[in-house]
Parts: C-alpha cells; sequence; structure tokens
C-alpha cells in the first residue's frame, strides 16, 4: 500500500503538478478518452480542447478512490463546488459537449480538427508579448485563491513586472507604426 501511495502521490501527482506549475500556457488536446489521472492531467492544462467523440470524467469513486493527481482540488476552481461534487460523486462519463457545458472544456472541435485546433490557440497566444503572456497567467493563477484585495496586489506586481521590458516598448512602438510587434522576451 506504501508503494501505490509514493506512486499516486509523488509519480503521478508529481508528473501532473509540474504540468500544472509550468508558467507558459499549456494545452491538453483530449482525442478518446479521459479519465481519472487522464481527466486530472487535462485539469492540470490552462485550456482543454476535446475532440467531439471525447469523453471524460474522473471515475475513481466507483473504483472506491478518490481522485488523487489534484482533481478534488482543480475540478471544483475550474467549475465550481456543486458541478465538481457531481463529477466526482457519481463518477459519470461526460461527453465533450457535457464538458464544454460545464465548463471543463475550453473549446470542442472535430476530431480531425483537433490538433490543428489546438496549434491555431497556442500560435494565437504566441503572437503576443512572451513576458506579458507569462505575467497574466501568473497574475491569474496566484490571484485565483487568495482575496480580492490580495488578488488586485498580485495583479499589480506582475503589471508593473511588465513594464520596464523591452517588449512593451516594442509594442507601442509597432502601435504607433501600426504593425504587428517583433517580440524579443526582454
Amino acid at each position: 500500500l506504501d508503494d501505490v501511495k509514493y506512486f499516486v502521490k509523488h509519480v503521478i501527482g508529481g508528473v501532473i503538478q509540474a504540468i500544472g506549475d509550468i508558467e507558459i500556457p499549456t494545452i491538453a488536446a483530449v482525442n478518446g478518452s479521459a479519465l481519472g489521472g487522464g481527466c486530472e492531467l487535462a485539469l492540470a492544462c490552462d485550456f482543454r480542447i476535446l475532440s467531439d467523440d471525447a469523453k471524460i470524467g474522473l471515475r475513481e469513486t466507483a473504483l472506491g478512490i478518490i481522485p488523487g493527481a489534484g482533481g478534488t482540488q482543480r475540478l471544483p476552481r475550474l467549475i465550481g463546488y456543486s458541478n465538481a461534487l457531481l463529477w466526482i460523486l457519481t463518477a459519470r462519463i461526460f461527453t465533450a459537449n457535457e464538458a464544454l457545458h460545464h465548463g471543463v472544456a475550453t473549446m470542442v472541435t472535430v476530431k480531425d480538427q483537433l490538433h490543428a485546433t489546438a496549434r491555431q490557440l497556442a500560435e494565437e497566444i504566441m503572437a503576443n508579448a512572451p513576458i506579458a503572456v507569462r505575467q497574466a497567467k501568473k497574475a491569474v493563477q496566484l490571484g485565483l485563491n487568495t482575496s480580492l484585495q490580495n488578488g488586485l496586489e498580485i495583479e499589480n506586481e506582475c503589471y508593473n513586472a511588465v513594464i520596464p521590458t523591452n517588449d512593451r516598448v516594442e509594442a507601442l512602438k509597432a502601435f504607433q507604426e501600426k504593425r504587428k510587434p517583433k517580440w524579443s522576451n526582454s
């Protein structure tokens, strides 16, 4: 039993936590089934794009356990307490459209467009200043689990971190010159 506890906490949970801690935006492209740990892996990402025939859910309570790799913590932060309990306590398998309706899926697309849709979202994000993207993600992540006042302070710190950057200066110059900015990530 100790081996199972260690494996779930440090191996599976560690990998999923490492994904959740990445400072750049992460996108899960779900094709087929993402059940249990697969769902928890998707929940650790910032965006979840599902193929229209995908299935997703936290099935652990049907197996006599609970989600042990972040599902009980990430899901309610994403979709609220009652909806998270619906997912966890019923152990239902949800369709892609149900996941979209509940707020678990960011987008649903046809199966043959799944990777193209994920890539398009990534490119849309990458068109913006890298430092600003990282600081915006940081502000949202850190502010989510604190009071509004503390969240506003975090936002201000992240805002102040982008002010002295070359990318901000380049963005203003590009705006004045009516062209796309050339980001230097500095």
